[in-house]
Formats: C-alpha cells, structure tokens, sequence
C-alpha cells in the first residue's frame, strides 16, 4: 500500500549533470585525467557506457572489475555500478556501492541520496537500528548542504530539483522517528514536509498515525482528518486507488469509534478532499463529549418540566424509585398512609361509569393508566375520558409491573371533578276524570 512515489527519483534524469562529460565517454581522457590500461579497458568501458539495459551492462560492470581488479577510472565505475543498481531497484546493493563511495567521498551527493531514499526499502517491515541511523546521516548530510548546488549542477537547475529532495529528507525523517516511535519529532518532520509538498497521500498516512499515537484526545480530531485526506486526495502524489479505499476503511471506523456513529463522516470526507490541512480549531465531537451534551441538554429540558409541571416531575421520580430494586422499601417508609403532594392527571375509566367509588387515571403520558382513586362514597355523575383531574391522596398499595398506585382520596381533596348527579326520572301524571 505504502510505496514511495516515483517523481523522488530524480536523479535518474540528473545523472548527467552529476558526472563530468568525459566520464560519460563525451570526450576522450584529457591530459592528468584517468587512463586506460588498454584498448580493451577502453573498449570494454565505452560498450558499458553505450548500454542502456540495466542488466546487461551490470554484466559488463562485472567483467570490467573481473578483468581490471584496479584501474583509473574507480570512482567512475562505482558510480556506473550505483546507477546500475538503482535503475534495477535493487536497494541492498546500491546502499551497499554508496557506502564505498561515501567512505572516500563523505559528501557524495548522489550516493548520500539514494542511501536516504532505498532506507525504507531496505528496512522493510524490521527496520534495525543501523539502517535508520545511516538513513538519518545521509538526509542530515544532504539537508546541511541544500543551500549549494550538487557539482556539476547550475544553480536553476537546483532550483528546480531542490524541493524534491528537500521534501524526501524531512519525509524520510519523519518515517524513521515513526519507526523509533518518537511520536512528536516524527509529526514535526512530516508537517515540514507537508508545508513544502501539502498534496501527498502517503505522509497525510503518516501523519494521523503519528499525532492519533501520540495519545492526546486535543489532537485526535487532526488525525482524523490527515487520515481523511489520504483517502480522498486523487491528485498527483496522492495514493492508488487500492490505497485510498484501504484509508477510507480504516478513517471509517476510527471515526465511528472516536465520534460514536457514522454522523458527519461525510462532512470530514469533504473537507479533506477540499483542503490539505486542517481548519483552524478544527474538532469532531467525541462519544462522550455527544453524551455529556445530551445529558446537559435533558437536564435543562427536566428544569424546564420541573418549574412548568411539577406533580409530573414528582410522579416520574415516584415511579423511579418504585420501579427500582427497593421499591417495597421505599413505598412502606415514604410513601404509604402518607398524603402525597398534588397529583395532576386524565381520566382513563370510571368504575361504575355513573357515580363511580373509582377512578383511573394516567398522571405520566395521559393515556396509560398508573394511578387508581379510591372513593368511600359514589362521586356525583361522571366525567368524560380525558378529562384532567389534580387530587392529593393517601397511597395505599403499588404494582411495579404493570405499574400501579392506588390511593384512598377524600371527595374534598378532588379537584376538576364537573359530574352532576343524574335527575330523577318524571313521575307518570295521574289521569283525570275529564280524561276518562
């Protein structure tokens, strides 16, 4: 998933601004250059430098140092044998050719170099100590001296080339410190590297691996993003599509898990896509940060409720604790024989529906009853279902499930009650004399 991008491998189009012309085989030996042994040397030489396959002219290179154990032109072989290697892709090998050049030339641009860029390549997934810390020299090497142009290398030229390798020093940096688990230098490093290339699907990668393991909660809302950025950035540097949809799969659940469902995904996708780094103050809500809001909210709505309708409020705290595991307890101590505060509810039934010695009632949603209103004498007439009552009653005895409080009440202490006594029916009228 995570490979380096080609366009570092500049030097490839750079290797004939980094040799002299007569090296390449432009122009004879001058006087005090190196010299041929022989025609052959000279022979064997040109043919190498006219081979432009990788494999073949490695073979040539061979045969060369078989055939001429010393010669002249060593260094130049060297770097033929380093090109080679790198134009093969074969990491151990070129790391191997540089180091014989560094240890006669430290400051070899292009050895220093392609020892930086084959480091990851080299380490592979155990990295040791010895291949980062000759990673870290080689970049260290190169970025002491960025300010001067490689030999043979016009200050334009640098200009244009400079970046390049800018950029993969502070990368390459970055990744070794993540290696090392130096969380923070490592984030410092890949920042830098974002600031002089933003558009780069592999460090955005890095970069919320390294700040979400630093572990701090301020910061995971950063890595979220860095880690949405890899997966949706699809511009030069950004990663293969293969790449991108293993990060989105990845950010997916991270952010489910960090923010407790999938809402507002969509939003950070489309911020990262549309910007490289971060808005200022950016922050995703976490789970807890959701619940303690809804907490927050629910209590300003029972605030609310509470100075609005408090015999609701003190219904629904009844109901907790008689629903509760002590409830009985709680009913026999608090509760029962004891005049309760006013009570509001709706008329569910009346039992007989004319002058009922009963009343049902629903205190908490109006419509399920959960309180029964017990009467010595019949109540006047009836009322219609619906209708709202208050009372203050004695609580006598409790069902937790279903839920059931029943209370003997005093006519007096019943409030809203419009029944009237039904007339009698007329008497039938005498018949008179006349009538008969």
């Amino acid at each position: 998933m995570w490979n380096q991008s080609s366009k570092f491998l500049l030097l490839a189009a750079m290797a004939g601004m980094l040799v002299p012309a007569w090296v390449t085989g432009q122009d004879k030996p001058a006087a005090g250059q190196p010299q041929y042994k022989d025609p052959a040397e000279f022979t064997l030489y040109d043919s190498i430098l006219k081979d432009t396959n990788p494999k073949t002219r490695l073979d040539k290179l061979q045969e060369w140092q078989t055939k001429y154990a010393t010669t002249e032109f060593e260094s130049q072989r060297k770097a033929l044998f380093l090109d080679t290697y790198v134009k093969l892709n074969q990491p151990k090998e070129a790391i191997a050719e540089a180091k014989l050049i560094l240890a006669d030339n430290p400051k070899d641009f292009t050895s220093l170099y392609y020892t930086m860029y084959f480091t990851r390549a080299l380490a592979g997934d155990k990295p040791t100590p010895e291949v980062l810390d000759q990673g870290e020299k080689a970049e260290a090497a190169l970025l002491a001296n960025i300010d001067t142009p490689p030999p043979n290398v016009t200050t334009d030229q640098w200009k244009g080339a400079r970046p390049g390798v800018e950029t993969l020093a502070h990368s390459t940096e970055g990744w070794i410190e993540m290696q090392r688990k130096n969380w923070a230098a490592a984030e410092g490093e890949f920042q830098k590297a974002l600031q002089m290339d933003p558009n780069s699907g592999e460090v955005d990668f890095f970069m919320g691996t390294v700040v979400a393991s630093e572990k701090n909660p301020q910061k995971m809302s950063e890595a979220l993003f860095y880690f949405a950025r890899a997966a949706t950035y699809e511009g030069t540097g950004g990663l293969a599509p293969a790449g991108r949809q293993q990060a989105l799969s990845y950010v997916q659940r991270a952010y489910k898990g960090y923010h407790g469902s999938d809402e507002g995904f969509n939003d950070l996708l489309a911020a990262a896509k549309a910007q490289a780094t971060p808005p200022a103050d950016y922050h995703i809500r976490t789970a807890g940060e959701i619940a303690q809001a809804q907490q927050q909210d629910q209590q300003k709505k029972d605030e609310v409720e509470a100075a609005n309708h408090p015999e609701l409020v003190l219904w629904k705290n009844i109901k907790t604790q008689l629903t509760g595991a002590d409830g009985a307890t709680y009913f026999n101590s608090s509760m029962k024989d004891a005049m309760l505060p006013t009570l509001k509810g709706k008329v569910v039934k009346l039992e007989p529906e004319l002058k009922p010695k009963t009343v049902v009632l629903a205190l908490e949603d109006g419509t399920t009853p959960d309180a029964t209103l017990k009467f010595e004498m019949p109540l006047a007439g009836k009322v219609e279902p619906g209708t709202e009552l208050t009372f203050e009653g004695v609580p006598q005895s409790y069902t937790a499930s279903p839920y059931m409080v029943v209370f003997n009440v005093e006519p007096e202490k019943l409030h809203g009650w419009t029944g009237k006594n039904a007339p009698r029916p007329a008497a039938p009228r005498k018949k008179t004399s006349a009538s008969n």
